[in-house]
């Protein structure tokens, strides 16, 4: 039962870390790249739609994404999303592709982009806590029903800590990789 616990901890950190992985792709940085419109719905035929799922991405230039899309009728709505998107971004058509070009980063957006960032973080770690302190109340719970004794118990917080340590450390890692990817003119 312990071994269960720790196990399903540890399997719910690491997707903690998986959606921090996710979040940081989507923050935007000098260069494009086709994740940063992960998050960018699209409402087509009534229907908020992934981006993702609507058009495939060619990243032609550092700085340059053409947008390919499936539907032709749908790049109207298209164009609209990526407006109203947080991208910063003014896409422009031609009737059978769109192409957005990013614009430079200036500093302060850098700077709100790097906060951005450290809130991302904290809601991992926060994640990440909360598994901890899940795992801790079934053990804890576990000893008071009589099921496991105290020794195997405290144990188990033992690499339950470490597994907390490995993967707050983890998020401090990619934050510090992101900050550097950000700041990088």
């Amino acid at each position: 039962m312990i071994d269960e616990t720790l196990f399903e901890a540890e399997e719910k950190m690491d997707k903690a870390i998986e959606v921090a992985k996710e979040d940081f792709s989507a923050i935007r940085t000098g260069r494009a790249n086709a994740a940063m419109f992960a998050k960018v719905f699209v409402e087509y035929y009534g229907t908020p739609t992934a981006l993702q799922q609507l058009a495939s991405f060619n990243v032609v230039e550092a700085r340059t994404v053409i947008i390919s899309p499936f539907d032709r009728s749908s790049i109207t709505a298209i164009e609209k999303a990526l407006r109203n998107s947080d991208l910063g971004v003014n896409p422009t058509s031609d009737g059978q592709v769109i192409r957005v070009v990013l614009p430079a980063l200036t500093e302060e957006r850098r700077r709100d982009y790097v906060k951005l960032a450290r809130t991302k973080a904290e809601d991992a770690r926060i994640s990440v806590r909360s598994v901890r302190r899940h795992a801790k109340d079934v053990l804890d719970r576990l000893v008071k029903d009589g099921e496991v004794g105290e020794d195997e118990v405290t144990r188990a917080e033992k690499e339950l800590e470490a597994l907390t340590k490995k993967h707050t450390e983890l998020v401090d890692h990619l934050l510090a990789s992101k900050e550097s990817e950000l700041l990088e003119v």
